[in-house]
């Protein structure tokens, strides 16, 4: 801190001797006048408590001058935290994010009270938000990453989510010999109970490998798929063929096959080889005859185990390498985080069962389009996240690019409603209350998966089982039940996802 300066009328004790006033005192006792007085009486120091004033003359100086050190004032804690947080404030959007920033740096309210004199976390990030200038730098351009996909790769995943559904149509002939239960057409019941199993199982593992790769542990991941996927493969075929009735041998080993292929799948697809999938999901194009011809039993047979063989070796092979023994200390995700993404796998694969065969295939074809939207509003929200200066901008901004997107997504399933009910055998016909129901369930899914990529699964998995249950317990109401859920995750999504701080990496 620079030394104050000396009070006007006052010299300053620190100055050059060449520079002091001519009247200042040089040695310890004052140079007095030739004209002062100075008698044998006349005091040479202050005045006695008691006695006369000394007698000065007009020439006489004052006495000496107490000189005074300088003074140095404390640097502020404010000013050096300002100066190591400004390259974070400076391109904050919200005080929020800055509140953010220091509770993560291990700031309590306590601490900051003692050292920086504000109340809370909230005070100091506003003050810091005030005094900081806004200085966004330009937006970059795109990187390679998980936010940056390509349309190619997610219409070849939308593909690959649909066309098992072909294998449905295969092995129909076979599972009609069985009775069926609780007004479902014969077979379905070991069926559906198998494909839940695997839908939680599948979900969950598929979270906790996708978990272990975002860590950067890839040996981590492939010793997650290489333990898991066998035994939820194990786990379905059991469910499944303890669920089958009496007839319904045929349905519980198309079951065990079913619980087998969604365990390949979901290490295939976690590990990026959606193309070795596509080889070996291709037999089931033998369907397309099948829709104008009989095809013999056998032949049917043979189409489903050439193509569950052909998968189930696709995977084997990706894990053959082995997982090795590096990262084995680590602690890794927990269990209880993976759960809630098995949840909403079950109740998403609800609500899309309850839609008919025909929307099935759809929905399936339009994940592909739609994890592409969800890709877009992820890089959108980063690049105005970079750009936006206030959080009243970037909530508009953010809310115009959800509205987009999901119209997008619904214009996608829309056509694909409507192509699907016209080429597939038995649909129901095509109509507007037909069409907008699937849009409904559609919107469901959308906005779900939305809220799951964001790390909000609890909430999305809550509505879309309850969603599904309402469907379960009255059919007839599966619109409204979807349109209510469709509503509810539409409102978390504008509350959650309009936030800057929800944007954040």
């Amino acid at each position: 801190m620079p030394t104050p300066a000396a009070p006007a009328g006052q010299p300053s004790a620190h100055a050059p001797a060449g520079q002091r006033p001519a009247h200042a005192p040089v040695g310890p006792a004052a140079s007095v006048g030739p004209s002062a007085p100075v008698g044998p009486s006349a005091p040479v120091g202050p005045a006695a408590p008691d006695g006369p004033a000394a007698s000065v003359g007009p020439s006489a100086p004052a006495g000496p001058v107490a000189s005074v050190g300088p003074v140095v004032l404390a640097p502020d804690p404010l000013d050096e935290l300002a100066d190591r947080l400004d390259a974070l404030v400076a391109v904050a959007v919200h005080p929020d994010e800055i509140a953010a920033i220091l509770e993560s740096d291990g700031m309590t309210d306590d601490h900051i009270r003692l050292t920086y004199g504000r109340v809370d976390s909230f005070a100091l990030a506003e003050e810091l938000y005030a005094r900081t200038e806004r200085r966004h730098p330009d937006p970059e351009a795109p990187v390679a990453g998980p936010w940056h996909t390509g349309l190619a790769g997610c219409l070849l995943r939308g593909l690959v989510f649909a066309l098992p559904g072909l294998a449905y149509v295969l092995g129909a002939p076979l599972l009609a010999g069985g009775p069926g239960r609780y007004g479902l057409p014969p077979g379905s019941v070991p069926l559906f109970a198998g494909a839940v199993t695997g839908w939680v199982w599948n979900q969950s593992l598929a979270h906790r490998a996708y978990t272990w790769l975002g860590l950067g542990d890839r040996r981590a991941a492939l010793r997650a798929l290489l333990t898991g996927a066998p035994s939820g493969a194990l786990a379905g075929a059991a469910v499944a063929v303890a669920a089958a009735g009496p007839g319904e041998g045929a349905a519980a080993l198309f079951g065990a096959g079913q619980a087998l292929y969604l365990a390949a799948a979901t290490v295939l697809l976690v590990l990026g080889r959606e193309r070795a999938l596509l080889v070996g999901l291709s037999p089931l194009a033998g369907v397309v005859p099948a829709l104008g011809y009989d095809l013999p039993g056998g032949l049917r047979v043979a189409l489903l185990l050439l193509s569950l063989t052909a998968s189930t070796l696709f995977a084997a092979l990706v894990l053959r390498p082995g997982p090795g023994r590096q990262g084995r200390g680590r602690g890794g995700p927990p269990f209880a985080h993976s759960f809630p993404y098995g949840l909403f796998g079950l109740g998403s694969g609800l609500l899309v069962l309850y839609a008919g065969a025909d929307a099935v295939i759809a929905l399936s074809l339009s994940m592909g389009p739609a994890e592409w939207l969800l890709h877009r509003f992820r890089g959108a929200g980063l690049t105005r996240l970079r750009l936006l200066t206030t959080a009243y901008e970037f909530r508009r901004a953010v809310t115009a690019v959800l509205a987009r997107c999901l119209g997008g997504y619904l214009a996608v399933l829309s056509v694909l409603t409507v192509t699907a009910a016209l080429l597939w055998p038995g649909a129901a016909a095509v109509s507007a209350a037909r069409v907008g129901s699937v849009l409904l369930v559609g919107a469901v899914l959308w906005l779900g998966l939305l809220l799951q990529a964001f790390g909000a699964v609890s909430s999305a998995a809550a509505v879309c089982l309850l969603a599904a249950v309402a469907q379960a317990l009255a059919p007839a109401a599966g619109p409204f039940a979807a349109g209510a859920a469709a509503a509810v995750l539409c409102v978390l999504t504008c509350v959650l996802l309009v936030r800057p701080t929800a944007h954040r990496c």
